[in-house]
């Protein structure tokens, strides 16, 4: 794990996937625990809310990292993600995501989506 982001996560973070996307989320403990209280708030709690906690935190874990910064990775976490070689790591607002390299650059937006975007979101 690169440096920059050791400090942001802490000693304990946690580690879940990122869907729709197909990379992985590492959350400061803090920040998980304002996302479950989001998910626990939700006003309807069917059968699909029901099947998405499960299948979410079926795929959730609390990581550390050793003392060289690397992350342990569970199986079916890697599956998930693709990781078998080369890894990516992205601070993204709130998370830091851990793409397999080949996967990142499916998710590049073109440069005239990514002005649009932006100029959509007024910050361009």
């Amino acid at each position: 794990m690169p440096a920059r982001f050791r400090d942001r996560l802490g000693a304990k973070f946690i580690i879940t996937i990122a869907e729709p996307d197909p990379c992985l989320a590492l959350y400061p403990q803090a920040t998980w625990e304002a996302f479950c209280e989001r998910l626990e708030a939700a006003p309807v709690k069917d059968e699909r809310y029901r099947r998405f906690v499960r299948h979410l935190f079926a795929h959730t874990d609390e990581a550390t990292l050793d003392a060289q910064g690397r992350l342990v990775v569970a199986p079916a976490l890697r599956t998930y993600a693709g990781l078998e070689r080369d890894a990516v790591s992205i601070g993204s607002l709130t998370r830091v995501e851990v793409w397999a390299k080949e996967r990142l650059g499916v998710s590049t937006p073109s440069p005239d989506e990514a002005a649009a975007f932006t100029t959509e979101l007024g910050l361009y």
